[in-house]
């Protein structure tokens, strides 16, 4: 299973950004491997439109399966649930912190966006 965490800086030592589809990069982690992937999402960091979206395209395309974020728009909410993505918000913390809390069962899928769009 792949499991993306928005991050401030490519590291699983960074926070978690608290932003979805304008976070400055993603950490991919592969739980049947162990690996990460480490993705600058610098072409949606500073788009007019449309970066949840394009955001949300981006990882489905990559094989994501679950999302950790801050927060999460309706627009990305809409598209990660079409392509069967689960959903985690509210998370502050490191990326590794946010894995072991996922692993642990301690964070809980939304079922709605937590922000409206346009939230920066």
């Amino acid at each position: 299973m792949k499991i993306a965490f928005s991050a401030s800086e490519q590291s699983v030592d960074a926070p978690v950004d608290a932003r979805f589809g304008r976070a400055h990069y993603f950490m991919i982690y592969d739980s049947g491997s162990g690996e990460w992937q480490q993705v600058e999402n610098s072409p949606n960091l500073n788009a007019v439109q449309g970066a949840g979206i394009q955001t949300a395209e981006m990882l489905a395309g990559k094989g994501v399966e679950a999302v950790i974020t801050g927060h999460c728009g309706p627009k990305a909410f809409r598209v990660l649930k079409a392509a069967g993505i689960k959903v985690y918000t509210g998370f502050t913390g490191s990326v590794s912190a946010a894995l072991a809390a996922y692993q642990s069962n301690e964070l809980s899928e939304i079922s709605g966006p937590d922000v409206e769009g346009h939230w920066q």
